[in-house]
C-alpha cells in the first residue's frame, strides 16, 4: 500500500521539461563574413540596398579598391586601407577609420572618428562633431549623394537629413603652426573622387551625385559668409509635413535665389520655454510654443544680399494652402540675433 501523501507516478516522457525558447533564439543567425570586406586589391565590391539592414560592418586591409555599401548599418570600422574609394550608407552609430591613407570617402553617420590616418578626402554627413586624432592631410566636404532608397535608410538609422556638422571638425592632436585638416574646394566634382560603380552587381542602384538631387542639403558650413545679411527660417510642426515643406523651400531657393547661400540646417526638439528664449519677441510666439510641443523644429540659415526678403517671399510661395507654421526673420538686424539664438541653442543640445 502506498503512503497517503505519496505523489502519483509520472510517466518518464512527461518528467523531461521542454527547453525554454528565448526571443534571441528566434533571431536569424548572422555570419560575420557576410558583413566583412577584407584583404582585397584592385577590386570593386560592396553591398546593394537591403543586404546589410542595420548590421555592424568591417572593412580592412584593402588596396586600390572601390567599395560601396548602399545600405544602412549599426557601425562600421575601416582599418589599414590604402588608395581606396569608399561609399558608406547611413550609419546609426559610429564610423572609425584607422591606419588608412590616400582614400576618398562618402560617409553618413552619427559619430565620425579617425586615428593615424593620412590624406583622406571625405564628403561627410555627421550628426555630432567629427573628430580626428593623430591624422594629417584630412580634407572635408558636404555629403552629396542620391539613390532612391537613401532617404528611408537615413530614417532607419535614426539620422535627420537636416543635422550635418560636416565642417565643424575637432582635432584631438593639433600641431602648433600647422593644419591637420582643411575643407575641400566648393567646386570639387564628386565623381572625380568617388566614381559611380559600373560592375553588374550595382546596375540596379540609380545614383546621382548632382547637388540638386542630394538627399542631404548642401551647406557651406563654417566657410566665411559672403554677406553681412543672413536670414533664419524655422519650420514648426503642424498639420503640414514640415520636412517636405523644408525640402520644397530649399529646392525653390536653390533654383531661384543664386545670390543666397545655404549656410546650415538643423532639426531639433524644443520645449515651450526654449521657444520663448529663442524667439522671445516674435509676434506669434505662443503659436510657436504650442507647435514645438507637437514635434521637432527645422531651422535653416541663408546668407546673401537681400536674403531676408528672398526667404520671406519663398516661404509664402511654398506654403500655399498648407497649414504651415513658419517663422522667418523680418529684418537683417533681427536675423542676426535669430541666427545666433537658434544655433547657439542647437549647439548646446549637442553637448
Amino acid at each position: 500500500m502506498g503512503c497517503l501523501f505519496s505523489r502519483p507516478a509520472v510517466p518518464a516522457e512527461q518528467e523531461a521539461e521542454a527547453p525554454k525558447v528565448y526571443s534571441w533564439d528566434k533571431r536569424d543567425k548572422v555570419d560575420p563574413k557576410d558583413f566583412t570586406i577584407a584583404n582585397l586589391k584592385d577590386e570593386t565590391v560592396g553591398r546593394v540596398p537591403g543586404t546589410v539592414n542595420g548590421q555592424q560592418f568591417i572593412i580592412q586591409d584593402c588596396e586600390n579598391c572601390n567599395i560601396y555599401i548602399f545600405d544602412h548599418s549599426a557601425s562600421i570600422t575601416i582599418d589599414d586601407c590604402v588608395n581606396c574609394r569608399i561609399f558608406l550608407g547611413p550609419i546609426k552609430g559610429s564610423v572609425f577609420i584607422r591606419d588608412c591613407k590616400d582614400c576618398k570617402c562618402m560617409i553618413a553617420c552619427q559619430q565620425f572618428r579617425t586615428r593615424d590616418c593620412k590624406k583622406i578626402d571625405c564628403f561627410l554627413s555627421c550628426d555630432s562633431q567629427p573628430i580626428i586624432e593623430a591624422s594629417t592631410g584630412m580634407k572635408f566636404g558636404c555629403y552629396q549623394y542620391f539613390y532612391p532608397e537613401l532617404e528611408s535608410q537615413f530614417s532607419a538609422a535614426g539620422l535627420s537629413i537636416f543635422n550635418n556638422n560636416w565642417s565643424n571638425i575637432h582635432d584631438f592632436t593639433p600641431v602648433p603652426g600647422e593644419n591637420n585638416w582643411t575643407l575641400l574646394s566648393e567646386d570639387v566634382n564628386v565623381e572625380d573622387c568617388l566614381p559611380n560603380p559600373t560592375t553588374e552587381q550595382f546596375q540596379g542602384v540609380q545614383i546621382s551625385t548632382q547637388a540638386q538631387d542630394s538627399v542631404i542639403p548642401i551647406t557651406r558650413g563654417t566657410r566665411r559668409k559672403t554677406s553681412d545679411e543672413s536670414c533664419l527660417v524655422a519650420f514648426f510642426s503642424s498639420d503640414a509635413d514640415i520636412r517636405d515643406l523644408a525640402r520644397q523651400f530649399l529646392r525653390k531657393m536653390g533654383q531661384d535665389s543664386i545670390h543666397c547661400a545655404l549656410m546650415q540646417t538643423k532639426e531639433i526638439s524644443m520645449t515651450g520655454d526654449d521657444v520663448r528664449r529663442v524667439f522671445g519677441s516674435a509676434v506669434e510666439l505662443e503659436l510657436y510654443v504650442q507647435a514645438a510641443q507637437r514635434g521637432p523644429v527645422i531651422g535653416i540659415e541663408y546668407n546673401g544680399p537681400g536674403s531676408v526678403t528672398t526667404c520671406r517671399e519663398t516661404v509664402q510661395a511654398v506654403e500655399g494652402s498648407a497649414a504651415a507654421i513658419v517663422y522667418t526673420s523680418d529684418s537683417p538686424a533681427k536675423a542676426a540675433t535669430d541666427v545666433d539664438n537658434f544655433y547657439n541653442f542647437a549647439d548646446m543640445q549637442m553637448m
